[in-house]
């Protein structure tokens, strides 16, 4: 899951700050519990679970990614559309 995160875009790191916890330390067990996982491996943003169990694509990370920076900063998101389709 970590390394899902790692290989992200320059552009993406930009936009997050990553912290990773080890399982095996009491800091990543109460981690573990604040954020309430239930399950690993689990990815949480802005302190709410978002994947759990599973790791998700990089077009789907980037997109959750990118969601919430323009969320917290205000932007207004331009809609992509597939050529020919129309809203």
């Amino acid at each position: 899951m970590a390394e899902s995160v790692k290989v992200l875009p320059e552009v993406y790191q930009e936009m997050i700050e990553v912290f990773e916890w080890d399982m095996r330390t009491l800091e990543g067990v109460s981690r573990f519990r604040e954020i309430r996982a239930k399950s690993l491996p689990s990815i949480a943003m802005d302190g709410e679970i978002v994947y759990a169990s599973m790791i998700p694509g990089q077009e789907i990370l980037q997109q959750e990614i990118q969601n919430r920076f323009h969320r917290k900063n205000g932007i207004q998101q331009v809609e992509h559309y597939v050529q020919g389709e129309l809203p």
